[in-house]
């Protein structure tokens, strides 16, 4: 597969490369980014930790505001940020924000006219490894995933449901319960159908609650969040983890938004608390 190298630049003794190639996945261009550590310089594999962003985002809105590169560059994390969804005029969309391009959900799409590009699971969890594991230089076998609100529902339904894959899993500010929120209600029946029953492979919650399991979760999730009591509902999961036995560590911060101040302001622990996990 052809790799289309957008752009390379320095950054805390690593480099940040923006790329884009034809996804056999979403039957589109797609764009994602990478930053490399300077312990992988001399070809040596690194961890990685894959990070899925929210509704709206691409993959340039954590790579220039996440401020994850100089802990990154201290630990020998290699980061990835794919995109939210394919993108193209040929590809569906919607007047709204929260569906359609930029709103992929991180599942497989199985409606008309969505399954035949918002195939975002198979994306995220085969064609991208395989290719990012072709150019750069990751450790398969250390592997993490966190993500932001869309993107933290993403990463806790994929490690949830391909747990032999990532040794850990946070988040910020997920929608832990797609299921029984607006947002996840309106996406999940649109490129999923109407059964809800098939939904619940796409939710955190009722995956846990029909007996998916990790070790333990991180989430932290601002108490100033306008969407927290309609959209994301931390509660839900604090309650499926405790009834599951799975140790989540939830903390709930004073004053904190929705937004990339809030994220970059906790986004070093999240990489710490994954590093020590990925030593072991």
């Amino acid at each position: 597969m052809i790799l289309d190298t957008l752009s390379v630049t320095r950054s805390f003794g690593g480099t940040v490369h923006v790329v884009r190639h034809d996804s056999l996945a979403t039957g589109t261009p797609m764009t994602f980014s990478v930053f490399v550590p300077p312990q992988a310089e001399g070809g040596a594999a690194c961890p990685v930790i894959w990070y899925l962003s929210g509704l709206t985002c691409t993959h340039a809105n954590v790579t220039e505001k996440g401020e994850y590169r100089r802990a990154c560059a201290e630990l020998g994390l290699i980061f990835v940020a794919p995109d939210t969804s394919p993108r193209g005029d040929a590809v569906p969309d919607d007047p709204a924000y929260d569906f359609g391009q930029g709103a992929g959900f991180y599942v497989d799409a199985t409606q008309a006219p969505y399954d035949a590009n918002y195939r975002m699971e198979r994306y995220v969890v085969e064609e991208l490894p395989e290719l990012v594991a072709s150019a750069f230089p990751i450790d398969r076998d250390r592997q993490a995933i966190t993500g932001h609100s869309m993107g933290g529902h993403g990463a806790l339904t994929l490690a949830l449901r391909h747990p032999d894959r990532y040794r850990s899993v946070s988040a910020f500010a997920p929608i832990v319960a797609p299921s029984q929120v607006p947002w996840g209600e309106k996406a999940l029946g649109a490129y999923l159908g109407v059964d809800r029953a098939g939904w619940r492979r796409h939710d955190a919650v009722a995956l846990i609650e029909d007996g998916a399991r990790v070790a333990e979760i991180l989430v932290d999730q601002g108490e100033a969040d306008s969407f927290l009591s309609r959209e994301l509902r931390p509660d839900l999961l604090e309650a499926a983890c405790r009834d599951a036995g799975i140790a989540l560590t939830l903390r709930m911060q004073p004053g904190y938004d929705h937004s990339y101040y809030f994220i970059s302001s906790f986004m070093e622990d999240h990489l710490r608390w994954h590093a020590a996990r990925l030593a072991s």
